[in-house]
């Protein structure tokens, strides 16, 4: 757990504002959540194969490049042409979904298999009707 000093200015005489004894510390989201930044990049759950693990249908992923997958990382790979998450079983060389619904799916030599990275952190998008490219693109 990272913790961030806040700054008090306990000196207060004569009628100042009550707020001006509190002075915060500018945080990033991107100094927060981001190790690696010139290896990682945002995208967008899609469906509920991954509810058990805490990731919904529209949450953000913050998908590192930088960090390695390990056996039981969750990660977000192109498979047969599609971007996935899934939780890499490297021990059985396939991809498990955090639901009891799917199989899991067995990779084999005539699958095109490309692990883009590991999802470290995923963020939960309370707003369903927030659209994140029209965020990015400063249309909103």
């Amino acid at each position: 757990m990272r913790v961030f000093p806040l700054y008090v200015h306990c000196g207060i005489s004569g009628f100042e504002s009550p707020a001006h004894e509190y002075r915060e510390i500018g945080l990033s989201l991107d100094q927060l959540l981001i190790r690696n930044p010139n290896a990682t990049f945002i995208g967008v759950a899609s469906g509920n194969s991954m509810e058990k693990v805490g990731i919904f249908n529209k949450d953000i992923l913050i998908v590192d490049r930088a960090r390695k997958a390990r056996h039981g990382s969750i990660i977000v790979a192109n498979y047969n042409g599609e971007f996935i998450c899934k939780i890499w079983d490297e021990e059985n060389n396939c991809l498990l979904s955090a639901s009891d619904n799917q199989s899991p799916i067995r990779l084999s030599e005539g699958d095109v298999f490309q692990l883009e990275g590991s999802v470290p952190i995923s963020v939960r998008q309370h707003d369903e009707h927030l659209n994140l490219a029209a965020l990015i693109n400063g249309n909103v």
